[in-house]
């Protein structure tokens, strides 16, 4: 009988640990000065007390659950990024400053994610999006003056750069109408944003194994990265940290050498080498060979380029960015060789990957703002099938759940394999 006791005394613990988890970073220094500056090394971010993660640990524990329950409390105790998909400007006005205004009473700052851009994702697993290039401008102009003058940290539009609707199949913008009014729309995003005086704003720019670095780099001064501060990586991939890091390094230099470098570079994007870059070593006809984009011991010719072409340009003359290290503790997933025949999607529900660093504003690196859970961990990426052609993912045997939606199995995985082990933030 007493054993019985001690036991339900402890289930009744982890339930109050659960129930509390997401409160124990925000309250900690809830009465601390506040920052000036949106973000900052100093910067602590908002943690959701109702994150889903939370809710999860509750869920856990009622099932007896404790080890996952545990852990999905440590999850929630750090903070996430909050998504905007949808909703009418009035609705995203209401939401984001009920947002704000929860943090400004702790003193943390969130991170909110803009995600309604017209024609998203190319109609694929995330589609959606504002049924016009107006329509997205009134709920860009809600949502900013939903932040009003408080503290934010605001990710533009994931994936809406690197996929423009130009890269979604030749019928899909044949006049080039569509990128162009996407491009603009981006831009107005980051200006009526950064507008807001204490909001920090990073474009998203992709990851490292997509745009090359010239090109992404175009694309980023072509939709007003220099009115912005930076960009973001990574969001909802697996990529190494540290591979995002040299990879954002080489853009910056790149937007530096094309816009503020030698005259005969200017508006030369194209001329800066790539995380493809295979050409010979510089001056010595020693050949490249060949290039692994997830390989950085291939990528010393482009280190190489950029000492020699751009050389070390003024620290305070280059972007920063953001880095999303929500699912990247053990790197990018590579399945068999041979086992699929087309595309596996390696970015999709990758199988078997963890948790990366722990969000923070203290990265130690120099133009890195933040290493930031932007992808809610534990949210499915949608309905995988690695172009197999049916409906099931052959990875985890099921359909998976829809863009966005809860996955409790993911969510513990990741918890499970976290890199580095998961612990709770104090």
């Amino acid at each position: 009988m007493k054993s019985r006791a001690l036991r339900r005394r402890a289930t009744a613990a982890l339930a109050a640990l659960a129930a509390c988890a997401a409160l124990t970073a925000t309250q900690g220094q809830a009465h601390a000065a506040p920052d000036a500056d949106p973000l900052t090394p100093a910067t602590r971010f908002y943690v959701d007390p109702d994150s889903k993660a939370a809710r999860q640990a509750l869920t856990d524990l009622g099932k007896g659950d404790v080890a996952n329950a545990v852990n999905m409390a440590r999850v929630a105790s750090w903070p996430q990024a909050e998504w905007f998909t949808q909703g009418t400007p009035d609705e995203v006005r209401a939401k984001v400053k009920g947002l704000v205004r929860e943090a400004r009473v702790v003193n943390r700052t969130p991170v909110l994610v803009a995600y309604n851009v017209p024609g998203r994702d190319c109609s694929q697993y995330s589609s959606g999006g504002a049924a016009s290039s107006a329509a997205y401008r009134r709920w860009i102009d809600a949502f900013a003056a939903g932040i009003g003058d408080d503290k934010a940290v605001v990710v533009v539009e994931p994936d809406g750069l690197a996929l423009l609707p130009g890269d979604c199949g030749p019928d899909v913008d044949p006049t080039g109408e569509l990128t162009a009014t996407r491009v603009a729309d981006l831009a107005y995003a980051v200006r009526t944003l950064k507008a807001r005086s204490r909001t920090a704003v990073y474009l998203d720019a992709g990851n490292v194994q997509w745009r090359p670095v010239g090109e992404i780099a175009r694309r980023l001064l072509d939709a007003g990265v220099r009115d912005s501060d930076g960009f973001a990586l990574n969001v909802s991939n697996t990529h190494p940290t540290d591979h995002n890091a040299r990879y954002g390094t080489w853009i910056s230099k790149c937007m530096w050498y094309a816009t503020e470098g030698p005259e005969w570079a200017r508006g030369h994007t194209d001329w800066c080498a790539t995380q493809y870059y295979s050409a010979a070593a510089p001056n010595d006809g020693t050949p490249g060979g060949a290039v692994d984009s997830a390989d950085p011991t291939t990528w010393r010719w482009t280190d190489a380029w950029f000492d020699q072409s751009v050389g070390t340009p003024p620290a305070d003359a280059l972007r920063h960015f953001v880095v999303d290290t929500s699912r990247n503790g053990l790197g990018a997933w590579t399945p068999e060789p041979g086992k699929y025949s087309g595309d596996p999607e390696i970015w999709c529900n990758a199988p078997g990957r963890g948790l990366g660093p722990r969000p923070t504003a203290d990265t130690g690196v120099p133009l890195v703002d933040a290493y930031l859970w932007i992808k809610v961990p534990g949210e499915s990426d949608g309905s995988c099938t690695r172009n197999t052609g049916g409906t099931i993912d052959p990875e985890y045997g099921i359909v998976d759940p829809p863009a966005g939606a809860w996955w409790a199995d993911q969510a513990h995985s990741l918890a499970r394999n976290a890199a580095p082990r998961l612990t709770f933030n104090r």
